[in-house]
């Protein structure tokens, strides 16, 4: 697949980055653009429309799913363990994608709802050969729910609520157990 132009992906990352910071409602055309440093008829070259705008988003984040896809079936530690992992936020790209794309279902994106629902399916469908039953299945999306959501309550308060190295490591290997 070729790399879309640079312009393209400078206009997304300010879209993105507008939701995250400040919502679906701020992020309109005239806000994207300037925060992409392009004219409104340079983003409108690239999209159309707001809707175009959130389509590339919803694509993004689909490309970014596969490729954590590939990274997860071939993780040395194994898929089950790569998921709990990753579920602690370091403000990568898949992280910022998935909240992005969290505040436009928010805001009433059909596409970006189904993407997210159809992103955590693909996380399942891989995961579940190496559980084994739907319980552990279940367990395993929980923790992972649990970290990613309180990784975001633990940013800027005094508790620490998502574990960190060893604690980290004993939390993936007791699911390890619970869930083989």
């Amino acid at each position: 697949m070729p790399r879309p132009p640079l312009a393209r992906e400078k206009v997304l990352d300010a879209f993105e980055s507008i939701l995250i910071e400040d919502g679906e409602r701020a992020a309109t055309l005239d806000a994207t653009a300037k925060a992409a440093g392009v004219s409104k008829g340079g983003l409108l070259y690239h999209f159309g429309s707001k809707e175009e705008l959130e389509a590339g988003l919803v694509e993004r984040l689909d490309h970014l799913t596969t490729l954590d896809l590939e990274r997860m079936t071939t993780a040395e530690e194994g898929p089950v363990a790569y998921y709990v992992r990753t579920s602690v936020m370091e403000d990568d790209a898949l992280d910022r994608v998935l909240i992005a794309a969290t505040r436009l279902a928010q805001g009433g994106s059909v596409p970006a709802a189904d993407m997210l629902r159809d992103t955590r399916r693909r996380w399942a469908d891989t995961i579940r050969p190496h559980v084994r039953d739907t319980a552990s299945l279940d367990l395993v999306m929980l923790v992972s729910d649990g970290l990613y959501f309180n990784n975001s309550l633990d940013v800027h308060g005094p508790e620490r609520l998502v574990p960190r190295s060893d604690e980290l490591e004993a939390l993936i290997a007791l699911v390890l157990r619970v869930t083989a």
